[in-house]
């Protein structure tokens, strides 16, 4: 394991809110924060909507692919952010876990994706302050 924090992003279809998550992670962290996103039920292909959404903000998920959820992810991770699936995703003592509570973009139009997108990024800004040390992150997008 390297020595920056680790975060691992978890939804059922991985292909949506955590997704923006991890896109949001990695660009707001300027790469201080190993990012890993994952779904108990991965979907065919990323949500549309999301990435329209998070291409208004600047960040390209497109190249993006859902991936299982494997433990060893979650045991590679030091932070675990879980998002309407939190009884799949296994647990390991000493790893810290968050449950968010946001609407399933999925079906949903572009206003309901943004909102969601919008509230993921202010989440997303108080874990890496949580994560990293002072100064230490990255250009905000």
């Amino acid at each position: 394991m390297s020595d920056k924090p680790s975060v691992i992003f978890v939804c059922v279809h991985n292909a949506g809110r955590s997704q923006m998550a991890a896109g949001f992670a990695a660009a707001l962290s300027g790469g201080a924060v190993e990012v890993r996103s994952a779904g108990s039920l991965p979907a065919e292909r990323i949500n549309p909507v999301a990435v329209e959404a998070m291409r208004e903000v600047g960040i390209d998920i497109t190249g993006e692919q859902p991936k299982v959820l494997t433990p060893e992810a979650v045991q590679a991770s030091d932070a675990v952010v879980t998002m309407g699936c939190g009884d799949a995703c296994p647990f390991y003592p000493g790893k810290r876990y968050e449950d968010w509570e946001l609407t399933d973009p999925a079906g949903q139009g572009i206003e309901v994706v943004r909102q969601v997108r919008d509230e993921i990024r202010g989440r997303v800004e108080a874990l890496l302050a949580d994560l990293l040390p002072a100064g230490a992150q990255g250009v905000r997008a």
